[in-house]
């Protein structure tokens, strides 16, 4: 022990209102550089220690303010000289915009920067050894004492003094506290070769472990039996044919499900003489054939099949829905017209179903009618 610089007087006491009590004989007795050590946060105890407010929060306020300035700066030489770009027509420089942002580096930058303040340079990490620990004073304070510690370098300190003034005062137990040898020979430790090490690995394990997480196992399939299988999938190749391709196009002659081909493709005349229309031209067939005509006919052939078309020009304007030729036009002729579609005018077939182009020609004839009425029709 005599070869050991001390470090402290420490003392024990047995409940909170003694500690209180030599706390406040301490400041009365001069000593500045003492710590007080509880089980447990005691109300009160800072103001009789008489601590200053603490100064990490200045840290924080001087880490969260520089964030926000360099978050404002960066993103005014962006917008305004690096990079300029009109967005939405507003002004480059447009500081609404950029409050979400600052508040969010200001609070990133004050959190981060403090834990970083603490760890590096109040608590000086990773040197981590302090004369206290691992001794027996400790040890009683951790479970249910309250210790107090006055430093050997305080104005005037005598050590018997000290222990004497610590009896007076109470105290369970007194202890002298001393420099471990690895502590007297302790160098800042940051610059460490292992620790540098640590860092290292520790950033190369974090990183590879994020990277195989966010990339290879999220995507991974946790039952892939029938995901992987014997199989031709869409837009892939296949080695089984010549030209490599695994979507075949159908074999000519197929017939998909629930259709059958139009057996008058190319030949209006055969679809005029054999086709009938199949619906009867009851009001919901008429309601249904208006509907589609004024959607997909109306536009080039008018409203009312004139062909004064509303598209200005666009297209060329058809031929009237009520000429001698559509008149006496079979049923079977127009509707070969909708399906196949004549000169200009495209196919429909895709737009529109059998039944929606057989009542397209329904409201075609109600159209023809309104115009050119049989006498019947007048009586």
């Amino acid at each position: 022990m005599e070869n050991k610089p001390l470090y402290s007087v420490a003392a024990i006491f047995d409940n909170v209102n003694k500690t209180i009590e030599a706390v406040e004989k301490i400041n009365q007795a001069g000593y500045k550089n003492y710590d007080v050590h509880t089980p447990y946060p005691v109300h009160g105890l800072p103001q009789a220690m008489k601590l200053k407010s603490s100064k990490l929060g200045w840290v924080t306020l001087i880490f969260g303010l520089s964030g926000a300035i360099f978050a404002f700066l960066f993103m005014y030489w962006v917008n305004v000289i690096d990079y300029p770009l009109i967005v939405g027509g507003k002004p480059f420089y447009q500081l609404p915009a950029y409050i979400p942002v600052m508040f969010e580096v200001t609070v990133l930058s004050a959190a981060v920067f403090t834990v970083v303040w603490m760890l590096f340079i109040l608590f000086k990490f990773p040197n981590n050894s302090h004369p206290l620990i691992d001794t027996e004073y400790m040890n009683k304070v951790s479970v249910d004492r309250f210790g107090i510690s006055i430093q050997a370098d305080n104005e005037g300190f005598d050590l018997e003094k000290v222990k004497e003034f610590f009896k007076n005062l109470g105290a369970e137990e007194v202890f002298e506290i001393y420099y471990k040898i690895d502590e007297l020979k302790d160098k800042p430790k940051i610059f460490d070769k292992k620790f540098i090490s640590f860092l290292v690995l520790t950033s190369i394990i974090v990183s590879g472990i994020t990277y195989f997480v966010l990339n290879q196992l999220l995507f991974m399939a946790p039952f892939n039996w029938m995901h992987e299988q014997f199989r031709v999938d869409p837009q892939t190749s296949m080695t089984v044919f010549k030209d490599g391709f695994g979507m075949r196009t159908p074999v000519e002659g197929t017939v998909s499900r629930g259709h059958l081909p139009y057996p008058f493709k190319g030949n209006p005349a055969e679809a005029e003489k054999n086709l009938i229309n199949p619906l009867i031209p009851t009001e919901k067939v008429l309601k249904l054939g208006k509907s589609k005509y004024l959607t997909f006919c109306s536009p080039c052939h008018g409203d009312y099949g004139f062909g004064d078309s509303r598209l200005r020009g666009q297209f060329p304007n058809p031929p009237t829905l009520h000429s001698d030729r559509i008149r006496n036009m079979k049923d079977g002729g127009i509707f070969h017209i909708i399906t196949e579609g004549q000169n200009v005018m495209p196919s429909y077939a895709s737009q529109l179903t059998e039944d929606e182009r057989w009542a397209i020609v329904h409201y075609i004839r109600v159209l023809q009618r309104a115009v050119n009425p049989k006498e019947s029709d007048l009586r």
